[in-house]
Order: C-alpha cells, then structure tokens, then sequence
C-alpha cells in the first residue's frame, strides 16, 4: 500500500462510490459533508478545512496504483498532535486488513513526516469495526461522549482515540 496527495480529478469518482448510502455516509463524515455526495461539496468542504485547519486529503492505492482507501490528516501545532479523520476504504477491502494498514501508514506519515507527538482520532460507538481496527494499530481509547450523534432513530456515541508515539 502506497499514500498520496488526493487528486479530485483522479480519485472523487472511485472515492465518492464508496459511500453507499446515507447511514454510512453519516458514518463516515458525521455530515461534515453534504449528503448525497457531491464533486463541488466534497471540493469545497475540503478547500474549506485546508483553508481553516491545514487539513489535506489523501489516498491509499494498492501496489499496482489502484485507489483502495481515503482519509483525511492535519497537525494541531500547539498540542503537536495530528489528527486522523474521514478513514473509509474500498468496499471490496473491508475485513482484509487493508484499514489497519491504512491506519498505521497515516500513522507513519502523521509521526515522521509531520513530527505529531500523538494522533487523536474519533470513531462512533456504531462502528465496532472500525474501533477494533484501530486498536489493533495501538490506539487506545481516552474517552466516550454517549449520545453525540442522531441518525434517524439511532443515537452514537463519539469514541475518541489516541495513539501515541513511542
């Protein structure tokens, strides 16, 4: 597996087929963006937390090239941690172990490119998936907000994670 630069042009279509329907895009983003999936919003929720966190976009690609997984990184300088969001993978790689290692190359990338100290990251209670995925790249859980999201009649909880370098 292989990181780079998210290049909207190459990679929106692959990445925006992922998101299946709108629990899962909720899931995913927390509404962070517009629903259904969009170039322009996607683009532009993404100019914007550039613009306002230093946030960039990446993706993951398979040995041959192929996209396989996005994610979402920016470094908060004055708690020197990074931060990981909007984690998903290809549909077909789910349960391989293609988000461990997504995770633990982010992590790479957020320790020794970046510098971070620690890397923060927030997962829903509904996503016992994801939880035990990141866990297994060693992040640990520092703190649970129950009820801090709705979807329909469904209310999650916001497990935030951290991993630290060693």
């Amino acid at each position: 597996m292989r990181l780079r630069p998210y290049i909207a042009a190459l990679d929106y279509d692959t990445v925006a087929s992922w998101v299946t329907d709108e629990r899962l895009h909720a899931m995913w983003c927390a509404r962070r963006f517009p629903y259904p999936l969009t170039r322009e919003g996607f683009d532009e929720s993404l100019a914007d937390m550039a613009e306002r966190l230093g946030s960039s976009a990446f993706v993951a690609t398979d040995d041959a090239g192929k996209v396989i997984g996005f994610f979402g990184y920016h470094l908060d300088p004055e708690k020197n941690e990074g931060v990981l969001k909007f984690v998903i993978v290809s549909p077909y790689c789910r349960g391989k172990g293609y988000g461990r290692e997504l995770a633990a190359l982010a992590s790479k990338y957020a320790f020794e490119i970046t510098g971070a100290g620690s890397i923060r990251l927030a997962v829903f209670t509904a996503n016992p998936a994801a939880e035990r995925c990141y866990r297994s790249v060693g992040f640990r859980e520092v703190s649970v907000a129950e009820n801090a999201f709705s979807f329909g009649d469904e209310s999650w909880g916001r497990r935030s994670m951290v991993l630290t370098r060693e």
